[in-house]
This record gives structure tokens, C-alpha cells and sequence, in this order.
């Protein structure tokens, strides 16, 4: 198995995964394109200590941008939605 730096880029915090994170014990992560369902079930449980249930993975496309004359097309991306067993949370940011 990757180290966790090498499967998982950054946890994303936005309003529809805090709603997410609320209601149905979901985690969104940005992951690297190349990593696998198996990979990230296997960096959360070790990194975090939970029991993962399932993980769903979607790639989003880059989107067009105008540079002066011309376009610029930015990277996709990969995000993965981590569900985590009842009773038990990620602590992204502890002491704050």
C-alpha cells in the first residue's frame, strides 16, 4: 500500500460535504487520479483509525479558461467520498 501522502491530496470543506459529514457520516477527499476505491479505504483506516464502509470515487473534468487571447484548459480532479461506520468521526482539526 501508497503512504497517505501519496493517495490523499486534502480533505474537502465546503457547505455540501460539512451537510454530508452531518447527515450521513460522509468524508470528501481530493485523491491523486491514479489511486484506487482500495487504496484510499486502506490510507483512511490507517491514517484516521475508523472503519470505512464504503467509498465512491468521482473524476471531474478541467474547466476552460481564457488567458488573454487565448484558452487554458486546468487539470482534472478526483474526489472520493469516504462513509464511515456509525458512531465514529474524523477529527480533520483538532484544538480549534
Amino acid at each position: 500500500m501508497a503512504h497517505i501522502s501519496e493517495v490523499i491530496i486534502k480533505p474537502l470543506l465546503t457547505e455540501k460535504t460539512s451537510l454530508l459529514t452531518e447527515k450521513r457520516n460522509v468524508y470528501c477527499f481530493q485523491v491523486r487520479k491514479e489511486s484506487t476505491k482500495i487504496d484510499v479505504k486502506k490510507a483512511i483506516e490507517k491514517f484516521f483509525d475508523v472503519k470505512v464502509k464504503k467509498v465512491t470515487t468521482s473524476i471531474l473534468p478541467g474547466k476552460q479558461k481564457r488567458v488573454g487571447k487565448g484558452v487554458k484548459k486546468s487539470a482534472s480532479t478526483k474526489k472520493a467520498y469516504v462513509f464511515i461506520e456509525e458512531g465514529q468521526k474524523i477529527e480533520l482539526f483538532k484544538g480549534i
